[in-house]
């Protein structure tokens, strides 16, 4: 919670007083390219992480703890 008050407390400024987000902020075509990267990748990393869960299901049980 402190640190969202400090968040709305200097909005719209990065570095208090001296650069804005929209400064700070990179160019739309880098934007552009980490969207279609994101787009791109996060579909194959949910697969992948839902895979190893299914993979690993029922493994451990609740009563076998690692010592």
């Amino acid at each position: 919670m402190c640190y969202l008050g400090l968040e709305i407390s200097i909005w719209p400024m990065v570095v208090p007083y001296t650069v804005t987000l929209w400064a700070a902020a990179s160019s739309s075509k880098s934007q552009g390219f980490l969207l279609i990267g994101t787009l791109f990748l996060l579909p194959i990393i949910l697969t992948y992480t839902g895979w190893s869960y299914w993979v690993f299901r029922g493994k451990v049980r609740p009563h076998s703890l690692y010592h």
